[in-house]
């Protein structure tokens, strides 16, 4: 069968691979679209610390169930549209002791530490697939991304009475910003594109900061009446962002992290005591996530095409990463159709 391969700095090709074979408590997918994501696009380019290559990327899957193996509930049937959980819990260190098996220190992810989902059939544990059958399946391959950002704002505990910044307006940022929007909180969307900060408003942000052209502590002090935002999430991973958050976060204020730097951040910690911060990582997402992105979206009111920048097929993939890594600050999501 075919699937996408990366086997060294900018090179991807299509390769033949067998089909997998299906055993007890397990379910064959049939993938139809497979998301590239911003650790993919590390990989491509060589940057990726946690990748074993080669690789076969992907793990922001819409797929529909070919076979189930002996022993698999009666909730999943051939023909279902669903997703995957592309994590791996390994039930035994600190973070799966604390039911937070997100976290769990010995976690492999699709595409990343083991072999993802670009190819034309999978095989997973049945616990790893999830229904999503009032969705199209291509809309499935939107919901892993969303899910991070759904994570964080559970992870910061916001309620109805928080401001939340949110820096960086891709498609786990928008996550966070739908998320807080949908628990009632004023919310803030900060990013260096105008086209982006727009999208960020119609799926419910109510102010938006161009941190390029505008006075980020002056627009803040004049939304929150000079306290700052309650919560502040960060979805870059860049330490100009890292360094404004804890710079611009309320006294008594929560900053969750979830992009990765690429290099070391230098913090005035003095912030750190004198305003009390709840300073908290926020990595992957749990199943509560994923149900809670596909209520969402089940609602019908989420811009799914405007979050799809390029839908290509395998032959192409390797084209449309190049022309991402050209402009990464224009591309929400490139699917790969694999039929």
């Amino acid at each position: 069968m075919k699937a996408i391969q990366i086997s060294a700095e900018r090179q991807m090709n299509v390769v033949e691979i067998d089909k997998p074979v299906l055993g007890a408590g397990e379910v064959m997918l049939r993938m139809n679209y497979v998301g590239f994501c911003g650790s993919d696009l590390s990989t491509f380019l060589g940057r990726n610390p946690m990748v074993n290559m080669p690789v076969i990327p992907g793990h922001e899957v819409g797929a529909v169930i070919e076979e189930v193996g002996e022993g698999v509930p009666d909730s999943l049937q051939p023909g279902m549209v669903v997703t995957v959980n592309p994590y791996t819990n390994c039930g035994k260190c600190a973070s799966c002791r604390n039911r937070r098996v997100n976290a769990c220190e010995h976690n492999e992810t699709l595409g990343v530490q083991r072999n993802g989902a670009m190819r034309e059939y999978m095989v997973l544990p049945w616990e790893k697939i999830i229904p999503a059958d009032k969705l199209d399946v291509r809309t499935c391959a939107l919901i892993e991304p969303m899910s991070v950002g759904f994570h964080a704002v559970s992870r910061a505990e916001v309620t109805d009475i928080d401001v939340v910044m949110v820096i960086g307006c891709g498609m786990v940022g928008l996550g966070a910003v739908v998320r807080s929007a949908l628990r009632g909180a004023t919310v803030v969307a900060a990013d260096i594109d105008d086209e982006k900060l727009a999208l960020a408003k119609r799926m419910g942000a109510t102010y938006t900061i161009n941190t390029l052209t505008e006075d980020v502590h002056a627009r803040l002090a004049e939304m929150t009446g000079g306290f700052g935002p309650d919560v502040i999430v960060e979805a870059v991973g860049s330490p100009i962002t890292y360094q404004m958050a804890v710079n611009e976060a309320a006294f008594t204020g929560r900053v969750i992290c979830i992009g990765y730097a690429k290099t070391e951040v230098s913090f005035q910690t003095k912030f750190f005591v004198q305003k009390e911060l709840d300073i908290r990582g926020s990595r992957n997402a749990l199943p509560s996530d994923f149900r809670a992105v596909i209520h969402y979206l089940e609602r019908g009111t989420c811009p799914v095409d405007e979050l799809i920048s390029k839908v290509v097929t395998p032959e192409e993939a390797h084209d449309a990463m190049c022309q991402w890594a050209e402009a990464p600050g224009k591309v929400f999501r490139i699917l790969v159709n694999l039929g």
